[in-house]
């Protein structure tokens, strides 16, 4: 009885082993399932990446506000007769030691 026992505890352990180490594993499994929480929050941050250039495209097509915007704020332009007044900050210089 023993030994019918110990052959019967060999083959539940035989039986066990592809399910925790072999090719389709809970371990493995486990690994794919993090691996899928990881690329959809990484997906998320890049569809909301997406959907901001998309609004920005839609007002640079639509509407000269956009464009003027963009154009007074990155390369500093102004409208004909406009004047701009520039406000330059003296920063103190620390003394040399």
């Amino acid at each position: 009885m023993k030994l019918l026992s110990f052959i019967l505890l060999l083959l539940i352990a035989a039986m066990q082993y592809p399910l925790w180490y072999g090719k389709a594993s809970w371990l493995k499994v486990w690994q794919v399932d993090q691996d899928v929480v990881a690329a959809r929050g990484n997906n998320l941050i890049l569809q909301n990446r997406n959907n901001k250039l998309e609004a920005e495209v839609n007002d640079l097509k639509q509407g000269f506000e956009a464009i003027e915007e963009r154009a007074r704020s990155d390369l500093g332009m102004i409208k004909e007769g406009e004047i701009l007044f520039q406000i330059v900050r003296n920063t103190p210089s620390q003394p040399s030691q």
